[in-house]
């Protein structure tokens, strides 16, 4: 753990400048707003470490994969978002002097990300190697009202001199993502040029070819009133921009205002390009950097109404958990069923930033619970549209009959994940996409949805597991061989608990599902199985034979779950016996003397009994965390948040409260020792619904919202917001009740403690805690 951040409810603060911090800074204050991001590396030039980063959701490199010709089946490639034109530059000059962060005395720096009205500020004093000492204020923000639109202003003031400061707004195309399998550029320059008060490149991705057009206009202020100045157009190598040269005087301050476009031929024609950048320009100078601002700060007042959650008595938790949310929000916003939701958003380009299974498990739940459905049916529709290439995949494996395995990791349905114990093994996430499309019926009672398209992506899938398992004459059961589940330190097993588990349950939801499509919309149901070919009886039968006979590995001695068959046979240490300087272990261990070990990365066995608790009895979730949970070493974002959900459950609100912190601070407190690669995004769902789920008690059982709540004595209260169906509510828990509030205009009848409440419209009940 590294805390260097300071604690505050509604910002992030840095205070001084340690070059070893920075990249861990730039994942951290990072920018963007579903259409967009950028990590957040200064404007002024930096020859420090850095990762200078900026993306656009669904612009990608298909990195040409890297492997023997023996692995049949492999994807061609891997998907990496693509590192494109640095758009923030603004050189300052003076008395031949460049501005560099890595070559002046700081003092006084200060970086802020305010999270209640979305926008990244700093300051700082700089003294150039010439002596001349200045104050820079920076404010960036990136629009979450015009999605193309990135706002700057940045202020000069001369402290001890008077002279020229020469300011160059600029477009940098000479852009590199870290990891590439060949090192292969994955973008190439097509065009730049100026104009008076402008500047535009225009970039392509390799292989991929798409184009982004990016562009600048400006306007300058000196000592508080608008400058005219002649701009010197610059162009050269990979840059474009202009230069401006400012008299200044002693303590008065030179302002640019930079506004940014940035337009792709994921939304429009090659040739329209220029012409769009250019108008979104125009209208972004005209509104003016103090409007973009105003709005910007409109458009996060109505985000926070929907999310924020308030922690009375626990300032590090409340900064976390709005950090999370606030991360959320700037990642994914839902208005494209073309993007997800990617581990690392915008922050970084580790996994490529492709959709994992983590958008299903773990983003899914927390939209349905906090936004309008349509976010979180667009999350289904994006695997829907991929339905096709799903099954093409599976064919490349072998497999036959309409059988689907979704990608490990993806933008555009292909496999883009190069990692084989992963790519072929790690066939689990194929159950969390259709975990998520009962998770959304269930919860939104949108059966629309399964009619239209639900069934169709369940039934492929459900045709994959049938033909993945193989029946054991030794143990008279089906068994399904050669996996990797959650849990990413054992690799190649064989009956992985949860894997199997999903499979069964996958399979007898498809089967519900046909019973209930059939009924209700019978022309649609008959439409369909002509269109896949699909007999009912027939393959509906074999499921259920599987279902009936599936292996699952158990400790007849005391009842466990076991992970996979052999787990027992590992030497059996705590991770709390491991020395402190090993962890984690994934940057310490060889993978062999991982593989080898009894520890965990992840709940794989537990991500069972979370995801499906209504089947298992509190004696059963007892048994299952007391074993597994001291073998668990935590090294994915994804661990904590599941376990602290069945620890509050559990009651063992130390453990939870522990697990909860790790869980929302993972990024700001750097756990796992691995923040400047990117902030972990999709994991920061989770931190919410350890509140509601795991505190909170919140859950659906048939078809009832349901609640049973606990606080735990770090928190005076705790607030958080949800919504079902057609009900928005406000809960609150403090050390002697629960408070829930529905908003909306009819009564909802809901659970607390198993007894039945009717909430009339916008009224509230007061339940003692217990």
């Amino acid at each position: 753990m590294h805390r260097y951040l300071t604690i505050d409810p509604w910002l992030i603060i840095e205070e001084g400048f340690d070059p070893k911090n920075n990249r861990s800074s730039e994942s951290i204050f990072s920018l963007g707003n579903g259409y967009m991001g950028q990590r957040a590396s200064f404007e002024e030039l930096y020859s420090g470490d850095s990762l200078l980063g900026n993306y656009i959701g669904g612009v990608y490199y298909p990195d040409p994969t890297k492997v023997g010709w023996w692995k049949n089946g492999y994807p061609e490639y891997y998907a990496r978002i693509a590192n494109l034109t640095n758009w923030n530059g603004i050189d300052i000059n003076i008395a031949g002097e460049t501005l560099d962060l890595a070559h002046c005395k700081v003092s006084e720096f200060r970086r802020i990300l305010n999270m209640q009205e979305g926008f990244l500020e700093r300051t700082f004093i700089a003294e150039l190697p010439n002596g001349k000492q200045i104050r820079v204020y920076a404010q960036r923000l990136i629009s979450m009202v015009d999605k193309k639109i990135c706002a700057i202003k940045y202020s000069v003031t001369p402290l001890n001199f008077s002279d020229t400061i020469t300011i160059t707004p600029f477009l940098d195309t000479d852009a590199h993502n870290e990891s590439s399998n060949w090192g292969e550029e994955f973008i190439e320059e097509i065009s730049k040029a100026t104009e008076k008060d402008s500047a535009f490149a225009t970039i392509k991705t390799r292989r991929s070819d798409y184009f982004v057009t990016s562009g600048f206009n400006f306007t300058l202020e000196y000592d508080g009133k608008t400058l005219t100045t002649s701009a010197t157009p610059i162009e050269q190598e990979h840059m474009v921009g202009n230069e401006l040269s400012v008299d200044c005087e002693q303590d008065k301050t030179v302002t640019i205002y930079k506004y940014i476009a940035n337009v792709t031929t994921r939304d429009y024609e090659q040739k329209q390009l220029l012409t769009i950048c250019k108008k979104e320009l125009q209208q972004a100078q005209k509104k003016g950097f103090n409007t973009i601002l105003a709005e910007q700060k409109t458009a996060w007042e109505k985000i926070w109404e929907q999310f924020d959650v308030i922690i009375d008595g626990d300032p590090a938790i409340q900064q976390s958990i709005r950090f999370n949310l606030f991360q959320l929000s700037q990642s994914y916003t839902g208005d494209d069923p073309r993007l997800n939701v990617g581990p690392k958003g915008f922050t970084g380009e580790k996994y490529g930033a492709t959709t994992q299974w983590d958008s299903e498990a773990y983003c899914v739940p927390f939209y349905l619970c906090t936004a309008d459905p349509q976010i979180s049916r667009n999350l289904l529709l994006y695997r829907y549209h991929h339905l096709n290439e799903a099954i093409n995949n599976a064919k490349l494996l072998g497999f036959d009959k309409g059988a689907a395995l979704f990608p490990m990791a993806t933008v555009d349905g292909k496999e883009g994940q190069n990692e084989w114990e992963i790519t072929f093994e790690e066939i689990h996430r194929n159950g969390a996409i259709a975990y998520a499309i009962y998770l959304y019926a269930n919860y939104t009672d949108d059966k629309q949805y399964l009619i239209d398209n639900g069934l169709e992506v369940l039934i492929g899938i459900s045709r994959f597991w049938q033909q993945r398992t193989t029946f054991s004459k030794i143990k008279n059961k089906y068994v399904i061989l050669g996996v990797t589940g959650p849990n990413e330190y054992e690799n190649n097993v064989n009956n992985n608990w949860h894997t199997n588990n999903i499979a069964c349950w996958t399979m007898r939801y498809t089967i519900e599902s046909l019973a209930y499509v059939k009924e209700h919309a019978p022309q649609q149901y008959k439409e369909l199985l002509t269109k896949l070919n699909f007999n009912t009886a027939e393959e509906t039968k074999k499921w259920q034979n599987i279902i009936t006979n599936m292996h699952f590995p158990t400790d007849n001695k005391t009842g466990v779950f076991l992970q996979q068959d052999g787990y027992l046979d590992k030497e059996q240490i705590f991770a709390d016996d491991l020395d402190p300087a090993i962890r984690p272990i994934n940057q310490h261990w060889s993978w062999d003397r991982i593989l080898r070990s009894c520890f965990i990365k992840q709940a794989d066995t537990l991500q069972s009994i979370y995801f499906f608790m209504d089947q298992f009895n509190k004696d059963d979730m007892k048994r299952n965390f007391d074993f597994y949970e001291p073998r668990t070493v935590h090294e994915s974002s994804l661990s904590p948040c599941i376990h602290a959900i069945l620890a509050a459950r559990l009651g063992y609100k130390e453990k939870a409260y522990e697990l909860f912190l790790r869980t929302t601070r993972l990024d700001l407190d750097d756990y796992n020792n691995e923040v400047a690669e990117g902030c972990h995004i999709t994991s920061m769902a989770g931190s919410w619904l350890a509140i509601a789920q795991g505190f909170g008690g919140m859950w659906v059982k048939d078809g009832q919202l349901s609640f049973a709540p606990t606080i735990i004595p770090e928190w005076q209260a705790y607030t958080f917001k949800t919504r079902f169906r057609t009900n928005k509510l406000t809960v609150k828990i403090t050390a002697k009740q629960v408070l829930i509030t529905n908003h909306d205009q009819q009564e909802i009848s809901l659970l607390v403690y198993g007894k039945s409440y009717t909430i009339a419209a916008t009224s509230n009940i007061e339940i003692s805690l217990r």
